[in-house]
């Protein structure tokens, strides 16, 4: 699934930039070095659960509580969570981001795992809007895919082509950013 190098520092800068107060997840092998590098953000608060089923309706209960939580999963995971995606985030209109692990994903197309080759139609098919991010230099879709959320009142995801890598060095720490 390696297609590029994203660094959880750098995701959780997008995560703080956009006021997340909860991230919701069920902590797996790919997202280990993420849920790490949550443990020391302050501002966010790790909500995980037991069954990717769940997140969504944790999320929901957060949105009512006044938070901003997103939720992250992987793709069989949502497959897993399709009764709450339809009765809830697209149900009442639940602008939550949707981090989903685009596990077996691979750009040249050539995967073997049914989990990836139907992540894409299955967003179709629920008209949920999404953006795929393989590498930090993908990381400026994380903004739209907030802006788009907040516009349209709909779940948005951001599909992660590629494992969080294990260096806690921020790629725009050579640019003057936060490491």
């Amino acid at each position: 699934m390696i297609n590029g190098v994203l660094h959880p520092k750098n995701v959780i800068a997008q995560l703080v930039q956009h006021g997340v107060s909860h991230y919701v997840t069920l902590p797996d092998s790919e997202t280990a070095h993420m849920y790490q590098a949550l443990m020391d953000e302050p501002s966010i608060t790790l909500v995980p659960v037991a069954r990717e089923g769940e997140a969504i309706p944790v999320a929901a209960g957060l949105f009512v509580a006044g938070q901003n939580p997103v939720i992250s999963i992987q793709n069989a995971g949502l497959y897993e969570a399709g009764d709450a995606l339809r009765g809830l985030a697209l149900g009442i209109g639940l602008p939550l981001v949707m981090f989903i692990g685009y596990r077996g994903h691979n750009r040249k197309g050539d995967t073997p795992d049914s989990a990836a080759t139907i992540l894409e139609p299955f967003l179709h098919m629920w008209r949920v809007d999404y953006f795929v991010v393989e590498s930090d230099e993908d990381l400026d879709r994380v903004p739209l895919a907030f802006e788009l959320a907040a516009k349209t009142n709909q779940p948005v995801a951001v599909a992660i082509g590629t494992e969080y890598a294990k260096s806690d060095k921020a790629i725009g720490a050579e640019q003057g950013g936060a490491q």
